[in-house]
């Protein structure tokens, strides 16, 4: 655990930070409509890539490798182990020259996420999650209290992109009349679950759940005692893009039916 948290830290200072605030012309490019990639994550991807496998020798599933080479996110389930990298989690912020941002990894075994590291470079934090051992903040055990008082007191946010219209509107309404407070969320999952871990929100929907980028924060919440589950109360297990949709992250078992509940109009 402590030598994945290293080369995440080591490579970020390396070839990331260096780079926050300070990207050349011709260093964010586009690698399909609507999403962009920078110098940073590839060279981070690379480098994690390779110190990865010197650990543990199996398949490296990178959110990079995969947007160039589609048919690499199937080791996740044909393969018995398998490494989730996302070199740099938030591009978007980075870009920006905003701090949350995060870069991330997660191991696979058996379809199932064992392991997780999430290192914040602007914090200089660090989240680690075993499965069965516990969820951890630089060290210290996280344990994640239940959500208090009524449903409309809870803090959460609806990551509406790419949901339908008419799916959009509704969600947006039955939360607005039965939730607290809606945020947007932060635009990177590497910073929004371990808000969730820590108590910052409550719940949090997602919609589209490219692997790389929710492995590593389900295992952080549901360590911590929370729930990452589908819609229909399937546990969140790692899965190549596209296969499925839809993920309500809570702090307990018990705000994640209420939530459900009135996010579905039930």
């Amino acid at each position: 655990m402590d030598r994945v948290a290293e080369i995440l830290a080591e490579t970020s200072a390396e070839v990331v930070e260096p780079r926050f605030r300070a990207l050349a012309a011709g260093e964010v490019m586009e690698k399909a409509p609507g999403e962009v990639v920078t110098i940073a994550d590839r060279e981070a991807e690379v480098i994690i890539e390779r110190r990865l496998r010197e650990l543990l020798p199996v398949p490296v599933v990178g959110e990079e490798a995969v947007a160039a080479d589609p048919d690499l996110a199937r080791a996740l389930h044909s393969e018995p182990a398998a490494w989730l990298v996302d070199p740099v989690d938030g591009t978007s912020n980075f870009i920006a020259g905003r701090p949350d941002y995060a870069v991330m990894a997660s191991l696979v075994r058996s379809g199932q996420t064992v392991a997780s590291w999430i290192w914040q470079p602007a914090t200089a934090t660090c989240y680690t999650a075993e499965l069965g051992s516990g969820a951890w903040r630089n060290g210290h055990r996280l344990t994640r209290t239940p959500a208090a008082g009524a449903p409309t007191r809870w803090r959460g946010a609806l990551k509406s992109r790419f949901l339908e219209p008419e799916l959009r509107r509704s969600l947006e309404a039955n939360a607005a009349a039965g939730l607290g407070e809606i945020t947007p969320g932060r635009n990177a999952a590497g910073v929004e679950y371990p808000d969730v871990a820590e108590g910052a929100l409550d719940f949090i929907l997602y919609w589209r759940t490219l692997p790389w980028d929710h492995a590593p924060g389900s295992l952080l919440v549901t360590e911590a005692g929370g729930v990452s589950a589908r819609l229909d109360g399937t546990p969140y297990r790692p899965e190549a893009p596209g296969c499925q949709d839809g993920l309500l992250v809570a702090a307990d078992p018990e705000s994640w039916e209420r939530t459900r509940a009135v996010l579905l109009g039930h």
